[in-house]
């Protein structure tokens, strides 16, 4: 073989092994930055003391333009107001449409809405399909929130990390240390995150401490949390006063709980110990109040944003008589005209 070729394909070779290791050394580079901890960001440690819990809305602004907030909740309580395959193509592209205007006025409620519609799409029919999903757009608005130093995009951005979506690295490490940046910061679903790692940690005390932080900022799932802990442990009164709580801020399983409570049937499957703490807090069987909360239950699972404000006034808890209602709409408070306000 000709010295010359061979000395070719030598060099042919040499430069090849070359530009792999350059590839290799840049995912490498590229690796170790999508896994490096953001600045600003600390590792959370179960055995760690527990983070001080926040309020989201310190966080956002105080008032919202107007225009761009009638534009985003009309869109929004569109959308909620039926099934998605209810839908059709134009109403979707109506409400889709409309929540882009309001992002462009700078509406952050519009600005959370249009990053679930990229992450999860709008429309999944092929008669109503006007979006697929597109999670790279979803993760960055979510960014951008977290730029803002708002809470939810601090909880969105983890979730995107721990199961590795929209640009986001796989990262455990990196999801929960967005996770306590967002407890610190207000959200809800974040201090209820960190809550089950405590409970898991048999920390019940932090535990606590983090579902209440959630509660008192009217988090539904929060008061369910509570109130099922309570029932367990036989105390109904307290069970009793949390599902009520999360009925009225718009939990849809605190309405089924307190429903089964006052349903005929479900007598039969109390101890003879809890039938005499439920007589005691004067509760029995009552087909209107279970018929009540299966109706709210029903109205939440389409429509999960309603806030039963007037929720006691309508449907209190025994021993007060039940008021004459009309349905669910009379638990609803009518929107006063005041500045829109997070």
């Amino acid at each position: 073989m000709n010295k010359a070729y061979v000395r070719w394909l030598s060099l042919a070779a040499l430069a090849g092994a070359l530009a792999f290791s350059i590839l290799k050394y840049r995912a490498h580079l590229e690796y170790v930055a999508m896994h490096t901890m953001p600045p600003g960001l600390y590792e959370f440690k179960v055995t760690d003391p527990v983070p001080t819990c926040g309020r989201w809305k310190d966080h956002m602004p105080r008032q919202r333009d107007p225009e761009a907030y009638r534009i985003y909740i009309k869109a929004r309580n569109f959308w909620r107001s039926k099934k998605e395959f209810e839908f059709t193509r134009q109403e979707l592209q109506s409400i889709l449409a409309d929540v882009r205007l309001a992002v462009e006025k700078g509406d952050w409620g519009a600005r959370a809405l249009l990053a679930h519609f990229y992450l999860r799409g709008l429309g999944h029919l092929d008669t109503n399909k006007v979006l697929d999903p597109e999670p790279e757009k979803g993760v960055q608005i979510i960014r951008y929130a977290v730029s803002a130093g708002q809470a939810w995009g601090y909880y969105d951005l983890g979730v995107a990390h721990q199961y590795g979506y929209g640009g986001a690295a796989m990262d455990d490490a990196i999801s929960w240390a967005y996770y306590r940046r967002a407890t610190e910061l207000g959200s809800p679903d974040a201090q209820m995150a960190l809550a089950e790692a405590y409970e898991d940690a048999k920390r019940h005390d932090d535990a606590l401490y983090l579902r209440m932080c959630a509660y008192k900022q009217e988090h539904g799932p929060a008061a369910n949390s509570l109130g099922l802990t309570a029932e367990v442990k036989g105390r109904f009164d307290e069970a009793l006063k949390y599902y009520q709580d999360g009925t009225r801020f718009g939990n849809k399983e605190s309405a089924a709980s307190l429903m089964l409570f006052f349903w005929t049937e479900n007598w039969s499957q109390f101890t003879a110990e809890n039938l005499i703490k439920l007589r005691e807090l004067e509760l029995k069987p009552d087909p209107e109040r279970k018929t009540r909360y299966k109706a709210i239950k029903n109205a939440l699972e389409l429509n999960p944003d309603l806030r039963l404000k007037l929720l006691d006034k309508v449907l209190p808890l025994p021993p007060a008589e039940l008021p004459p209602w009309n349905g669910v709409q009379d638990a609803i408070e009518p929107e006063i005209g005041a500045p829109p306000t997070y």
